[in-house]
């Protein structure tokens, strides 16, 4: 019996992707819920704990406040608050002392890391396994092939390399039916261009020429490992949020 006094995270078991042998090692994934919370759940929960400051008032402060963090950022400040800490990083090989930034070459980023509150709250947690999740479409990672990046990163008007199961869009030609890109507003960006792969383990797709911005990703399909189509369309959506730089 876990700690009564402890919140739990539930999580699934699936085969590792980095792993052809799924029987010999499995990874977790959290099962977090439908909806991302945003700046305005925290602005509407602040208030609902007792503030006296006015819902309005709160959220514009909390936007601001993303805003001086994304200024500290671009300036090249490292910014810790009480649940992260941002320290600007550049990856990519260089050649020399002579060498210049090559954005195809080098990738500006950041490293995440708990601050101290973030910290005391890993305390706080424990951890349910659900099961088994190798009986289910899910999505395990998503690639993008310019650059080979795992971390969420990927790059407009290039292919991306989705891996999971049952990923495969079928039948094709049915409407509602593909990958789709929705951003913070809710609006939804369909990928039109024929799939490059369209297999149950591996789809390889082109983003759209995206602005860029953080981006979820959705799968809808039918496709079944029966012979027979599922009768209802299955949605299946990456974990992680997709950021076009």
């Amino acid at each position: 019996m876990g700690n009564p006094l402890k919140s739990f995270w539930k999580i699934w078991l699936k085969p590792n992707p980095l792993n052809k042998d799924a029987n010999k090692d499995l990874i977790a994934e959290v099962s977090t819920g439908n909806v991302t919370k945003r700046n305005e759940d925290i602005a509407r929960l602040i208030v609902e704990l007792g503030s006296e400051i006015k819902y309005d008032t709160l959220l514009s402060i909390l936007n601001q406040r993303d805003r001086i963090v994304c200024k500290f950022v671009e300036q090249g400040e490292s910014v810790l608050t009480g649940t992260c800490q941002y320290t600007p990083r550049v990856s990519g090989v260089w050649q020399g002392m002579n060498t210049h930034f090559d954005s195809s070459i080098h990738k500006i980023g950041l490293d995440f890391i708990p601050g101290p509150e973030m910290r005391k709250t890993f305390s706080k947690i424990d951890v349910e396994v659900l099961g088994l999740k190798n009986n289910v479409a899910y999505i395990g990672q998503v690639i993008d092939t310019a650059t080979g990046s795992t971390d969420g990163t990927i790059t407009a008007a290039d292919d991306i390399r989705i891996e999971g199961d049952r990923l495969r869009i079928a039948p094709l030609d049915e409407e509602g039916l593909g990958i789709y890109f929705i951003d913070r507003d809710g609006q939804v960006f369909p990928i039109t261009r024929r799939l490059t792969q369209n297999d149950p383990k591996t789809v390889i797709a082109r983003v759209p020429d995206l602005p860029t911005g953080q981006y979820r990703l959705r799968m809808v399909t039918r496709f079944s490992t029966n012979a027979q189509l599922l009768k209802e369309r299955r949605v299946i959506e990456y974990e992680r949020l997709l950021t076009i730089k």
